[in-house]
């Protein structure tokens, strides 16, 4: 593709025609916090973290999902910016039932870490304390809809990776839940492969091996994101 500039906080950066504002900061070395952004995956710009203001627009941008343009200008740490990714961290902590002391993916949260990266001591708004199912009726994984941040990793790697399409999102706003096939117990599923793709892509606890305890789960993102490239050269 041809190469084209951007500004990136007055910094001017080369970047490829069809890239999107994302892939040219991280190429440039400047870090924007995602969360439903997982590399080679369709991106949804679900998360709202990478929001970006783009000179000449009044609205915030998800970086994921604006490609470059010539002479685009991008500004990405901002008061504005700041003060957005924290209330959305907030936000995400108060919608489901984040008990991280509880969880098996303490110590190797994504949500936990921007926690932490946004300055956030406490959260402003109202916990919902919405009533979420527990599915361990399979024999090898859980899945906990307490912890689900809804950034959709599992389906679409599940779909555009593995090509099984189990999981699903159903519902709408408070009420939208990820599910297996046409919402059944995940043990009766009858496309799952048990591949064990959407654990490790799963950012947070909601997605675990029933063998691992508290603080004991490590998760291999890169084996799926190696995978991917793998398969983007041809190979099997």
């Amino acid at each position: 593709m041809a190469a084209l500039e951007i500004f990136v906080n007055d910094r001017k950066v080369a970047c490829e025609s069809g890239a999107t504002v994302l892939q040219a900061c991280r190429a440039a070395g400047v870090n924007l916090p995602t969360l439903c952004h997982f590399k080679g995956l369709s991106e949804v710009g679900a998360c709202r973290l990478c929001l970006v203001e783009l000179e000449g627009s009044p609205r915030l941008a998800a970086a994921c999902t604006l490609h470059v343009a010539p002479n685009q200008r991008i500004r990405t740490d901002t008061e504005r910016l700041r003060r957005y990714r924290r209330m959305t961290v907030e936000l995400l902590f108060s919608e489901r039932n984040h008990v991280c002391s509880v969880c098996s993916a303490n110590g190797d949260c994504e949500l936990q870490e921007l926690g932490y990266a946004v300055g956030m001591d406490h959260v402003r708004f109202p916990f919902l304390n919405p009533i979420c199912n527990l599915d361990a009726s399979k024999s090898e994984f859980a899945i906990d809809h307490n912890r689900c941040v809804l950034c959709t990793r599992c389906v679409r790697v599940c779909a555009e990776v593995e090509g099984a399409h189990n999981w699903d999102v159903q519902g709408r706003g408070f009420l939208s839940r990820i599910v297996s096939d046409l919402n059944q117990p995940w043990a009766e599923s009858t496309t799952c492969t048990t591949c064990g793709k959407c654990i490790d892509v799963c950012p947070v606890g909601a997605l675990w091996p029933k063998h691992k305890a508290q603080g004991q789960f490590e998760k291999r993102p890169e084996f799926v994101s190696e995978l991917i490239a793998k398969r983007g050269r041809g190979r099997p």
